[in-house]
């Protein structure tokens, strides 16, 4: 962590009477200017960097900035002198305290989830949170950078989930990396693969693989959301006075749809579980069969003479 050779008032360039809103507004600021990503020429904006973590780490908490207030910049070590029963008033003797960095979750409250910088939350904190992110941040070490990568899958390896082993490039060479890919995912979802990313520096943890998943279209199903559509063929007969068809799956084996009578071309019929597999939740979504009625061809003279009456209206065909 940065030496503490200034005053954190100072280092953040605020007043002491600045209230809680102005130190945040005043880090903010800072950290947006001095992070290392936008001074990759500066060697010391790294440092400066640290620095204005540490003044925030102790302005932007109420309780530790009243006790630095009031005890001054070893307020930390005097509360350790106390807690091993020395007296209050007892020299320090001079040793160095170290902060803990500002949190994870304090950066992202600043920044938002679109960093600005193209590695603030990777190289210097990494994209966990809580403990681990905090962890990851030390002295002179960097988490390494996130990779991306693509690949394609049919529909039914999204229904079923997939294996894809991915030819990656870094600066130490070629390396493979064999990726799992859950039932149901969605196009354009990523997969996350910890820790198969970019190489950390000096001790950092490595960055993590994100693989962009596109999924062809079907010729015959159509995705929405969890839920399959489909047009299935059914007989005029069958339309007319009820009956049952075979409707494909994406489990490969077909299941039997029983149609109503007078059934009208275009009708949805709903086979409940027989859709993707939710990624967030247990079970499938639902099948649609859309009703395509059929005319038997050639026609015969029979279906000809029923035809032509109902045309003359012998027939009622209102129904």
């Amino acid at each position: 962590m940065a030496s503490r050779i200034r005053d954190y008032y100072e280092v953040l360039g605020v007043p002491r009477t600045a209230s809680q809103k102005e130190i945040k507004a005043a880090f903010r600021k800072l950290a947006r200017k001095h992070h290392p990503d936008v001074n990759p020429d500066d060697s010391g904006s790294t440092e400066q960097f640290k620095e204005i973590n540490e003044a925030y780490e102790v302005l932007g908490d109420t309780e530790k900035r009243k006790k630095y207030d009031q005890l001054g910049p070893d307020w930390e070590q005097y509360e350790a002198w106390e807690a091993a029963g020395r007296p209050a008033g007892a020299p320090f003797g001079g040793g160095r305290v170290e902060y803990r960095t500002v949190s994870p979750e304090d950066l992202e409250d600043l920044f938002g989830s679109d960093s600005p910088f193209s590695g603030f939350f990777h190289d210097l904190y990494g994209q966990g949170s809580g403990a681990r992110g905090a962890r990851d941040f030390g002295v002179g070490t960097f988490p390494g950078q996130d990779v991306e990568a693509e690949t394609t899958l049919t529909l039914e390896e999204a229904y079923r989930g997939a294996v894809r082993t991915l030819d990656l490039q870094n600066p130490q060479g070629r390396r493979r990396v064999e990726v799992q890919i859950p039932p149901g995912i969605g196009d354009m979802a990523r997969v996350r693969v910890a820790g198969q990313g970019a190489a950390g520096r000096d001790g950092g943890r490595p960055g993590d693989l994100f693989v962009r998943v596109h999924v062809r279209p079907h010729p015959r199903f159509r995705r929405e959301g969890d839920d399959l559509f489909l047009r299935v063929a059914v007989p005029l007969d069958v339309a007319l006075l009820g009956g049952e068809v075979m409707v494909p799956t994406l489990k490969g084996s077909g299941v039997s749809l029983k149609v109503p009578p007078e059934t009208q071309n275009g009708t949805r019929l709903r086979l409940r579980g027989l859709g993707m597999p939710r990624l967030r939740a247990e079970g499938n979504g639902d099948l649609y069969a859309e009703v395509d009625v059929r005319l038997p061809v050639p026609l015969t003279t029979d279906l000809r003479e029923l035809a032509r009456k109902l045309r003359e209206g012998e027939v009622r065909h209102d129904v």
